[in-house]
């Protein structure tokens, strides 16, 4: 936890009865680039908004630039920058006119080179005077960045931000971001695509308020506790339900006409294609893989429902 900008230890939130948050544990280098990473309702949103002050925890301690803090003072505040999922552009106004708000909102002082350099960084210097409203949405997602990004924050806070947006223009957000990191800022992004967890510097997997793992992407698929096969089959479903009853030997996961299946401790790759000859299934290819992001995810989140 060496150089870390922002640390959580034992954080809860509860809305009623139900733990949107249930304590977690995370830090942030200086530099480092974090996806937290799960599916709608793992309770990253809130873990967001619990870390820039817009909602106040039940229990647990927040930690930033190394002091411990009971409340967002302003100053703190201009450190960081949040981007929720829903950013409220103004669309009636340009995306310059969008720009000098929010600068004039934080009190930013001499910011026209400021704002220029924006939006030559994020590529929106050809439309600056169009209308936020008549923006793509991958665009509007860049505007959006370029706004939180104003009042020259440390550390960045974003939820969700490539979510509904085109490839293209999530390759270019993806390359502000590295831009980003390259300058020095701290990024704790949220995000349901683990193929852009693969990128990060660390991955945080949450589900149901929880952080089931955290770690480099590298390390995370190397600690996989299973051997894993492809099976790829033209009867993929069907083949899936017909192993589905080999509860205890394979664990099946489902990616269109491939079948991932985790095998059991002392079950041997000779034995299942003994057991795959004997079904009606066309097997077209079968093979030991290494294990992706994903795998590991459907793994752990299989394993947390059990127990």
């Amino acid at each position: 936890m060496t150089g870390a900008v922002l640390s959580v230890s034992n954080l809860k939130k509860f809305y009623g009865s139900t733990a949107a948050v249930s304590s977690i544990s995370l830090y942030l280098e200086a530099g480092e680039f974090l996806c937290l990473v799960g599916p709608d309702g793992a309770g990253k949103s809130t873990a967001l908004r619990l870390l820039c002050g817009l909602e106040k925890p039940d229990s647990g301690e927040i930690e930033l630039f190394g002091r411990r803090i009971a409340g967002f003072a302003p100053e703190l505040r201009a450190r960081i920058g949040y981007l929720p999922q829903n950013f409220s552009l103004y669309e009636d106004l340009t995306v310059e006119e969008n720009l000098v708000f929010f600068a004039e909102l934080y009190g930013v002082s001499d910011y026209r080179s400021l704002i220029a350099s924006l939006l030559d960084f994020t590529r929106l210097e050809p439309f600056r005077n169009r209308l936020a409203g008549q923006l793509s949405g991958g665009m509007k997602q860049k505007l959006a960045l370029a706004c939180t990004l104003v009042h020259q924050p440390e550390v960045l806070l974003l939820d969700e931000p490539t979510t509904g947006v085109d490839p293209v223009s999530r390759r270019d957000f993806w390359q502000i971001l590295f831009r980003l990191q390259r300058q020095g800022k701290s990024i704790l992004m949220a995000t349901p695509y683990l193929d852009e967890a693969e990128r990060a510097s660390r991955v945080a997997f949450m589900l149901q308020g929880r952080i089931m793992a955290c770690d480099r992407p590298e390390i995370i698929k190397a600690e996989f506790p299973a051997r894993l096969v492809e099976v790829v089959s033209p009867q993929s479903r069907l083949l899936q339900k017909e192993l589905q009853s080999w509860a205890g030997s394979v664990e099946v996961q489902l990616f269109g006409d491939r079948l991932h299946l985790v095998l059991a401790e002392g079950f041997e790759l000779r034995a299942l294609e003994e057991r795959l000859s004997r079904l009606d299934s066309e097997i077209l290819s079968l093979s030991e893989i290494s294990p992706s992001l994903e795998n590991v995810f459907i793994f752990l989140m299989t394993r947390e429902k059990k127990a």
